[in-house]
């Protein structure tokens, strides 16, 4: 790993839209399902995912959802079920109420929050299956009272079987009742648009490659949307009590995910930096995704060196990383001056993968520094607000006036007109 210093290795990272070649791409895959729904569906399936389906293949047989159970092994399956509880008792505690305000002159006033009514998750294949984020964009969903979720997936996730079948048991774990078969930018499009044969959604969330992040930016105002995320981020701040070997295979937990995955460690320690440098290379050598991870280490890892644990932390809030693991001697100390990161993880039991896949939050984060303004998924994302205006006679009658003023100073003289009408007949 490269060690520098901050303004060496540059605190930016550009966020990635996509070549002119793959917006076009994506946009013609967008319109084709827009305006021919299930034929373009099922074309554009065969051509980017080699598999020949027709409509009635689309949806997912619960035979099928069976039959992926009987291949999946008893502890993935104990573990999944004991994941699912602690997510959902986790993002139970984020529940809000509808409420209502009653003014001692009559006037009441509120908000009241309804669920979606349907929402599509997005469950990618390409380098890797993630049941893990199959349960972390459902169970909220489900917590915020979503009557309807759907799953869509590439047709071959789990290779020219068909799809993963700890996917689909995920997801069956999970609840969701309607899965189909399709995946790319022309899955993303039929969620947005609907065909014959899949209803159109509310909200599309779940990760996905360059195309179907490109989608759901084409999609979004049809249709809600997540974010548009890109590749995997961790950032580690240590100082000379953490041990190399455990930051190493933090480090590399990331990297593994994909070539432009980054990784970076922020240290006042020259030590630290040299150890565990060393200590990514050893564990490399013996990691199965070698490749993938090298690439991301060579080209978007570092170790960064500061003066003091002050200035790691500036520099991290300049980052706002979607993973932060704090593994210093006094880790509680520094949580109130950590301004921007989407998930922080305290101590040197807390390993990033103790987030992506058990203790409970969410794991759908924040990347490219958009933690300076967005979160986490969760509850509330799922979830309407719709105001709620009683006004009485008696609060119209004191303060008619005055929101007439305003009307007026902004030119809009029927806005006062609705209010004067009253005032003039009630007012009597």
């Amino acid at each position: 790993m490269r060690i520098m210093r901050p303004e060496q290795f540059g605190l930016k990272r550009e966020v990635e839209y996509g070549t002119p070649e793959q917006n076009e791409a994506v946009r013609k895959i967008v319109e084709g399902v827009r305006t021919e729904g299930d034929a373009a569906l099922l074309r554009y399936t065969e051509q980017f995912d080699r598999v020949a389906l027709d409509a009635a293949s689309l949806l997912v047989t619960q035979e099928e959802i069976q039959a992926a159970y009987d291949k999946v092994d008893d502890a993935f399956l104990a573990a999944i079920r004991e994941a699912a509880v602690n997510i959902r008792v986790f993002h139970e505690k984020q529940l809000r109420n509808s409420w209502m305000d009653l003014q001692p002159d009559g006037t009441m006033l509120g908000q009241i929050l309804r669920p979606l009514k349907r929402v599509g998750v997005y469950v990618p294949g390409g380098k890797a299956a993630y049941p893990s984020s199959v349960l972390m964009n459902v169970i909220p969903a489900q917590v915020a009272g979503v009557p309807e979720i759907v799953m869509v997936t590439p047709p071959a996730t789990g290779g020219k079987a068909g799809i993963d079948p700890y996917i689909l048991v995920a997801a069956a774990e999970a609840g969701v009742k309607e899965m189909y078969r399709v995946g790319g930018a022309q899955a993303i499009a039929a969620l947005a648009y609907g065909t014959d044969t899949i209803a159109p959604v509310d909200k599309i969330c779940g990760p996905g490659n360059i195309y179907v992040a490109l989608a759901k930016r084409a999609v979004f105002g049809a249709v809600d949307i997540d974010s548009i995320a890109g590749p995997s981020e961790i950032v580690v701040l240590a100082d000379e009590a953490a041990n190399p070997s455990y930051i190493a295979a933090d480090l590399l937990s990331q990297a593994e995910h994909d070539e432009m995955s980054s990784a970076i460690l922020v240290t006042p320690s020259e030590a630290l930096a040299q150890a565990v440098a060393a200590e990514v290379d050893r564990q490399l050598a013996t990691l199965p995704r070698e490749p993938i991870a090298r690439a991301s280490i060579d080209n978007y890892g570092a170790v960064l060196l500061v003066d003091s644990l002050e200035e790691g932390i500036d520099v991290i809030n300049r980052l706002a990383p979607e993973h932060l693991e704090v593994l210093t001697a006094d880790p509680m100390s520094l949580l109130g001056l950590i301004e921007n990161a989407g998930a922080i993880f305290l101590g040197p039991y807390s390993s990033e993968p103790v987030g992506d896949y058990f203790a409970g939050p969410n794991h759908i984060i924040p990347t490219n520094g958009t933690a300076r303004f967005s979160s986490p998924v969760n509850v509330d994302d799922f979830l309407k607000k719709s105001s709620l205006i009683y006004y009485s006679k008696q609060a119209l009658l004191a303060n008619g006036s005055k929101i007439m003023t305003l009307a007026r100073h902004e030119g809009l003289e029927g806005h006062a007109r609705a209010i004067e009408v009253r005032l003039e007949q009630e007012g009597k």
